[in-house]
């Protein structure tokens, strides 16, 4: 299995940055330039089961995505799946006065043999969309500090376009 992470800390609550993500329609077009639109199947919370779709820029392609939130615990995880090879988490842990914020993404199958044959495969074709999707959640990690940090402040001047 390969597996894509990053991690920042950011000074803000865990129910901050879970919040985020609740509002993930809203908050989709600031969080990364790169971001095209995201939509609800159904307009519900998010929760487990719930379906959402985005489409964004990674690298040089237009994804458009499907995402099913497998698991949530709230204001500490959310784990989706993208299709039968590709999921993720988004995971959220206090420290003192700061919050830990992991994006990870997993490709591939943990089943002997298959799985790291199916590794290499993915590592072979694929290198440059991995280290363009890595790159995007790097960046991804910063701007949601930066607009967490910030606050309303940011998003007014954002919105603005100062």
């Amino acid at each position: 299995m390969i597996t894509l992470r990053d991690t920042i800390t950011i000074t803000a609550a865990p129910e901050e940055i879970f919040d985020f993500f609740i509002h993930l329609r809203e908050n989709y077009d600031a969080w990364h330039p790169d971001h095209v639109r995201c939509w609800y199947r159904e307009e519900e919370p998010l929760r487990e089961g719930s379906v959402f779709y985005v489409e964004e820029h990674v690298g040089e392609e237009l994804l458009s995505l499907q995402f099913l939130v497998t698991r949530l615990f709230e204001n500490s995880r959310i784990e989706y799946a993208v299709s039968r090879v590709a999921s993720g988490a988004f995971i959220v842990e206090p420290h003192n006065s700061n919050t830990s914020f992991t994006a990870e993404i997993y490709f591939g199958t943990t089943m002997p043999l298959l799985g790291s044959l199916l590794d290499k495969i993915l590592l072979t074709f694929m290198k440059h969309r991995l280290q363009a999707l890595e790159e995007h959640m790097v960046d991804e990690g910063r701007n949601l500090k930066m607009i967490l940090e910030k606050g309303a402040q940011w998003r007014n001047s954002h919105a603005e376009g100062i």
